[in-house]
């Protein structure tokens, strides 16, 4: 009987820190099929939130379980002391786990110099952010693949990124001193200004022994043809050039062929209307169709919520109205701001859907 009696006491004692722990872990399982598990095809910038939500769940059920477990006060202080001191090494050797990816996701957050959509280069590698992860960015290149950063690698290496709001595009060439600089300037600022850039300057960069160095360049608000355009600037620069009887050879350039000295030599230029229909057929479309996609995303949530913030305040200001005429005429308004929101969230399914078939 006194056996019996003993077992009952300690199944009473371990009876509540069971049933804490199984209640414990169905409720991280539902948390987690409710955050990521129904949610498969979020992007890593979507699942950011979820998962830190998660380990600070993760940590709270920790923390739960150990304030169930049947000990004395003294020890689970220390108990719950040696977890700190074990949770503190872990960040102290972050250094070299997966917990230093996970500090420089939060920290990359932080300071947010770029976001998806945005071109960024590093150390030779160029490319659009298509995601941004608690533990990797991903990037799509020109070539349309995708490379993955670990985030402590963007963290401690210097990153380029070109400003949404506009860049300058440069393209440099050197030119023989027998070409006077006040022919050139013009003819390159007008090869910017045909190229779509707008407030272009020339620059003379370098004196060389056989020729001069220049520098034509431009300001491009439209950085979403950013290689196009870097590639129809240097069209536009050798056309105008040629066109104008102006050769652009090397300092090396050697031609053992007997040709009269009035033969230039250079091909035939390029007109104005080819520029502008190359503009019009871009190739970053197709390079970046991950990264194009999610930065319309962004834009079109954004939209979004400037529509619904719109909506909030017309209709506080409806709430406070009596005259029937000003009513109306604000009702207008808020089916026109409804209308709009609404072919807004039309596009945002319509681009999530693609995606969702291209996965």
């Amino acid at each position: 009987m006194d056996v019996f009696t003993n077992y009952f006491e300690i199944a009473r004692d371990f009876l509540p820190m069971l049933f804490g722990i199984a209640l414990v872990f169905l409720l991280l399982s539902l948390a987690n099929w409710f955050f990521l598990g129904k949610r498969l095809r979020l992007g890593a910038e979507a699942k950011l939130p979820r998962q830190l939500l998660m380990m600070l769940l993760s940590i709270s059920a920790v923390l739960a379980i150990i304030l169930l477990l049947p000990m004395s006060d003294s020890t689970r202080g220390q108990v719950l002391s040696l977890l700190g001191v074990v949770f503190t090494g872990v960040i102290a050797l972050s250094s070299t786990t997966f917990v230093a990816n996970a500090m420089s996701g939060l920290l990359l957050r932080l300071v947010n110099s770029y976001k998806p959509g945005d071109f960024i280069r590093i150390n030779g590698s160029f490319g659009r952010v298509t995601e941004r992860g608690l533990f990797h960015t991903e990037i799509q290149t020109e070539d349309r693949d995708l490379t993955t950063f670990p985030n402590l690698y963007l963290i401690s290496n210097p990153v380029t990124v070109v400003h949404s709001s506009g860049t300058i595009i440069t393209v440099e060439l050197s030119l023989g001193y027998d070409v006077a600089t006040s022919k050139i300037e013009p003819l390159l600022q007008e090869a910017a200004i045909d190229t779509g850039l707008t407030d272009p300057f020339v620059l003379v960069t370098n004196l060389g022994d056989f020729s001069v160095g220049y520098k034509v360049a431009g300001f491009l608000t439209d950085v979403g043809q950013l290689v196009t355009v870097r590639s129809l600037l240097r069209k536009n620069v050798m056309s105008i050039l040629h066109r104008n009887g102006v050769e652009i050879v090397s300092p090396g350039f050697m031609n053992q062929r007997a040709l009269d000295p009035k033969q230039k030599v250079m091909p035939k230029g390029r007109s104005k209307s080819e520029s502008r229909e190359e503009l019009d057929a871009t190739p970053e479309s197709l390079m970046f169709e991950k990264a194009e996609g999610v930065s319309e995303l962004e834009r079109l949530r954004q939209h979004r919520q400037e529509l619904t913030d719109q909506l909030n305040a017309l209709e506080e200001i409806k709430s406070k109205l009596t005259d029937a005429e000003a009513i109306e005429k604000l009702d207008n308004q808020l089916s026109t701001i409804k209308l709009e929101t609404n072919r807004t969230q039309q596009a945002i399914d319509l681009i999530k859907s693609k995606s969702k078939e291209a996965s």
